[in-house]
């Protein structure tokens, strides 16, 4: 199980802040990946990986990173200055 984060746009394509998932996903593609196939605001949130950031456990990592002792993935679009 681990917990994913939705942050900004991403949160209001897929209309919720947080959720537990059970996954074997062994990196975030994989796991991006089960999300879409569950419905398709999944799909339309991740349609453009190229504009999505991610995090594990509050490292930033990539969609190759391995999440198989991951306690929580954060996904958000790229942050700006201001």
């Amino acid at each position: 199980m681990v917990r994913v984060l939705y942050f900004s746009w991403i949160r209001e394509r897929v209309g919720v802040n947080h959720e537990v998932i059970d996954t074997n996903a062994q990196t975030v593609r994989k796991l991006v990946e089960e999300l879409k196939q569950r419905d398709e605001r999944y799909s339309f949130a991740f349609s453009d990986l190229s504009s999505v950031r991610v995090a594990i456990d509050q490292n930033m990592g990539d969609f190759e990173s391995d999440i198989t002792q991951a306690k929580e993935i954060a996904l958000f679009p790229p942050m700006t200055g201001g």
